[in-house]
């Protein structure tokens, strides 16, 4: 694919290739605001739940604060730390893991989980003191320089206005029984949560939309792009067409040659190799000016002119090098090639003494190197066989 900073216009949507590509690179849809949003709802949710447990717990708690025996002091103080310790951890887990769940059922339904090696490779550029300045003043630093500053402004006036109402009831805490005021201080700070979690959740939406943008503009493609991916997957158009036609060029020569088997009775000689390649010829003096190919195969189709040919009497004349040389430059309905002239009369004067019932050698024939072929139709005079 040609580089993308060919200076062209990326006017074209990105190809499911281009998709794919950019996931093994691990350029996948993500937001960063979009997983605060939903570890910090969560969380959210798990205060609102805490009421309904903390009446249970604070009994527990408070008989860590019971004075023992002096004696007893150390082992007692001991054994009530290590297990608040286990109690912490423990709380601390049942809230991290559904909120770490559903951060990543965030990232799941944004752009789907997908571990890249590629992303994981190492880079240059990442220690590269040059490139680190020029990331510091990009216009992607200044646009998340932005986004932060919008992000503080608008979390801090969503805190502002939910606990405006809240602040003549916190002036009042040292008034009030240590009860009455974990309620009030519970409260706020749930009113306080709840409002940021709408904050958050108005600002995951707009970055989610800005990401989907700024993918999509990464991934956009060039025209130039979209033709040389094309050649890649399918090929040139001219290999594709030379390709069709030569497989509408088999297909109608296939068929050729199936209808002139029904010709083979018809035929003077049949040039053998002796399976490979099949040439049927006819002369009769005065009806052409020279011998023509009434029909002509390799493999199956050979052996079915044979056949046929034992069919009406007419043996087969077993001359390899002739076989070859009359099925690679001849035709169905054409003359033979000029210079196969003697070699073709010295056949058909051996199948006419045969005729006649006299004995007769089968001929050799001497060809030049240009008609002396293959079985794959390669020439001696190129070199090639």
């Amino acid at each position: 694919m040609a580089a993308d900073d060919d200076g062209a216009e990326k006017s074209q949507e990105p190809t499911q290739k281009r998709k794919d590509d950019a996931r093994e690179e691990g350029t996948v849809l993500t937001s960063k605001e979009a997983l605060v949003f939903a570890g910090f709802a969560v969380g959210t949710g798990l205060t609102a739940m805490a009421p309904a447990v903390l009446p249970q717990m604070v009994p527990e708690w408070g008989a860590y604060f019971r004075l023992a025996p002096v004696a007893e002091l150390d082992s007692v103080m001991t054994a009530r730390i290590g297990a608040a310790f286990w109690q912490v951890l423990w709380i601390s887990v049942l809230v991290a893991v559904p909120m770490m769940l559903a951060t990543i059922a965030a990232q799941v339904v944004l752009g789907g989980l997908h571990w890249s090696p590629k992303a994981m490779g190492f880079k240059g550029n990442r220690i590269d003191p040059m490139a680190g300045f020029k990331r510091m003043f990009s216009s992607m630093a200044l646009m998340e320089l932005g986004k932060a500053l919008a992000k503080v402004v608008v979390l801090g006036a969503v805190s502002w206005g939910m606990m405006e109402g809240a602040l003549p009831a916190l002036e009042r805490l040292w008034q009030q029984t240590p009860g009455a005021a974990a309620a009030v201080m519970g409260e706020a700070t749930l009113r306080l949560m709840a409002g940021l979690a709408l904050g958050l959740a108005a600002i995951a939406v707009l970055d989610v939309g800005l990401q989907i943008f700024q993918l999509r503009k990464q991934l956009m493609m060039t025209l130039q792009q979209v033709k040389e991916e094309n050649k890649e997957q399918n090929g040139s158009p001219e290999v594709k067409g030379r390709l069709r036609q030569l497989q509408m060029e088999a297909s109608r020569n296939g068929a050729k040659r199936r209808k002139a088997l029904d010709d083979v009775p018809r035929a003077t000689a049949i040039v053998t190799n002796p399976t490979h390649f099949a040439v049927a010829l006819r002369y009769v003096p005065g009806e052409t000016r020279a011998p023509v190919i009434l029909a002509m195969g390799k493999g199956p189709m050979a052996l079915e002119i044979i056949a046929r040919g034992r069919k009406v009497g007419l043996a087969p004349v077993q001359i390899p090098l002739l076989a070859r040389a009359l099925y690679f430059t001849g035709d169905i309905g054409a003359e033979i090639n000029e210079q196969l002239y003697a070699a073709v009369a010295a056949v058909l004067a051996h199948v006419y003494r045969l005729d006649r019932g006299e004995g007769s050698a089968t001929p050799e024939v001497d060809l030049p190197p240009e008609l002396r072929f293959s079985e794959f139709g390669q020439s001696e005079a190129r070199g090639d066989a």
